[in-house]
Order: C-alpha cells, then structure tokens, then sequence
C-alpha cells in the first residue's frame, strides 16, 4: 500500500486529481471500495495540496463532487442489478456479515443510512446500492447522500492537509477516524436538539 499511495504522490497533478475524484466515485459504483477504500485519494488531494501542488479548492470540488457523483450511480446501479451483482461477487471480496449490516442500516434508518454510512469503508461502499434496492426515494437519497458527501471529503481532505508529510498514519487508521467523525457529529446534533428542547420548555408560548 505505501508504494501505492508514494505513486499516486508522485503523478502529474492533473492525473492526480482525477484520482481525487475517481476513487470515492468509483467506490460504490463500481464496488472498488470493498478493496480500496476512497478516501484514500482524499486524503493524499489534501496531501498534495499541502505541498502546493494542488489548489485546496480544486481537491475539495474534486472529492465532493466523486464522492455525490458515485454514490448516485451506485444508488441507480443497486435498484437496476443489485441482486444479481450481489449473487455473483465471491465471499472473499465482499463479506456476506457486511452485506447484511448494509441491508439493516438501509432498513432501520432510511434515508439517514445514506449519510450514516459514508464514515466507515464497508457501508460506504454498499449502502448506496442497498438504498436502490429498497427503492428508497431517489430525491430523500441524493438530500442525504450530498449532505454526507460532502462533510466526509472536506474532513478527510482536510484532515490530508493538515497531516501533510504524516499522512501514512492519518491512512492507517482512516476508517477510526470516520467513525470518530461521525461520533462528533451525532453528539454535536442531540447537544443542539436537547439545548433547542430546553429553550423552548424555558420559553412557553405566552
């Protein structure tokens, strides 16, 4: 992987940044991300653009727009093929134990799955498709799958720009991270909700 990754570094910054965008577009859409994670190429557009090689607005567009991109054609590639996809990938590729923690997501939460499972590599990659697949609505989709695309790309974009020449560790535990990410996120809403509840029972209607 490290020579992987000193590669992709080293590439002319144009090609560079296609790969910023294809890796999380290439994800779900094509299933790359049960083998190679997207955010990846995310990180390492932060990397690049901490070495001024890349403008840090150029990766951001790049990793959103992948990221929103991908996820949709995995939506429609789910509702169109999914089952017979699933059927024909072999266990070693994709873990039968991931495929059923994506179709309970996609149940328990709906169109939240979506952005609930853009922070860990194994839902990143499926949840999409399961979301085809259960016909969930494409407009409720697309509200969640934008909103998750792009707070996960500016973070791991950013989280590159901040680790610079340190980004072999930032990688290793990349899927940490996410989880970590999204931690803060739902702690950051039931604070705001509890906080909005209070306020109102403070203040009742007069």
């Amino acid at each position: 992987m490290g020579h992987l990754l000193e590669g992709i570094l080293s590439l002319p910054p144009w090609l560079a940044l296609a790969l910023v965008f294809l890796l999380p577009a290439l994800e779900a859409s094509a299933f790359v991300g049960v083998v190679l994670p997207g955010e990846i190429g995310v990180i390492l557009g932060g990397v690049l653009a901490n070495q001024g090689k890349l403008p840090l607005a150029a990766v951001l567009v790049a990793a959103i727009s992948g990221a929103v991109i991908g996820d949709s054609i995995g939506y429609w590639v789910g509702k169109r093929y999914g089952r017979t996809l699933l059927a024909k990938l072999p266990d070693r590729i994709l873990k039968p134990e991931h495929v059923s923690r994506a179709e309970e997501t996609v149940r328990h939460f709906g169109g939240k799955a979506v952005f609930l499972g853009r922070f860990t590599a194994a839902l990143r990659a499926l949840v999409p498709g399961m979301a085809g697949m259960s016909r969930l609505h494409y407009g409720r989709f697309l509200a969640w799958n934008f909103l998750g695309g792009a707070v996960w790309a500016t973070a791991f974009v950013i989280l590159g720009y901040l680790a610079g020449s340190q980004y072999q560790r930032l990688e290793r535990y990349a899927n940490l991270i996410g989880l970590a990410l999204l931690v803060a996120i739902v702690a950051f809403l039931l604070i705001r909700h509890q906080r909005a509840k209070h306020t109102q029972q403070a203040d009742p209607p007069g």
